[in-house]
């Protein structure tokens, strides 16, 4: 078990980081991984967070929302990954995190491949992050009408990289 100080996750979480993603990230360039272990990695956490997030729904609406949400996100920078969105990733790597515009802009290549039912699902993930989260307006029918829809997304991204939930 690796253990990080908590001053450094508050840091990070006070700069708007998340605390995985952050260190995921800086593995990845560190020890320059196989793009199939990082896809791997990340679909791993995408199951993570949806199991996470199914448990919360009746607990913690707020923290199931999240959760839901980051299942949704880690398929997609999987994906951009999988796909090879070379001009995506490298605009990740030189900001050294993902922002909203390289999410929406995977999200839309992602769609041409998969089809709509892919941006139709992450805006439902997208609300889940603003209205569940953020600005905590969702109780557990909202979050459950949105979740299978975040649960489709992580089940066909398991499924198209064959990770084994």
């Amino acid at each position: 078990m690796i253990i990080i100080p908590s001053v450094l996750i508050e840091e990070l979480r006070k700069k708007g980081l998340d605390p995985e993603d952050v260190i995921l990230d800086a593995l990845v360039r560190t020890a320059n991984l196989d793009p199939d272990v990082v896809i791997e990695a990340r679909v791993n956490l995408a199951n993570k967070y949806l199991g996470e997030g199914k448990e919360l729904v009746n607990k913690d609406p707020v923290q199931a929302s999240e959760k839901l949400y980051k299942a949704a996100e880690e398929c997609v920078k999987a994906l951009a990954q999988y796909y090879d969105l070379k001009d995506i990733l490298v605009r990740v790597s030189e900001k050294g995190r993902w922002t909203v515009t390289e999410l929406e802009k995977t999200v839309l290549e992602v769609s041409k491949r998969l089809g709509n039912w892919f941006g139709e699902a992450w805006d439902r993930a997208w609300a889940l992050h603003v209205w569940g989260f953020h600005e905590a307006k969702f109780d557990a029918e909202d979050i459950m009408a949105r979740l299978p829809y975040v649960q489709r997304i992580v089940e066909e991204t398991s499924r198209l990289v064959k990770v084994k939930s």
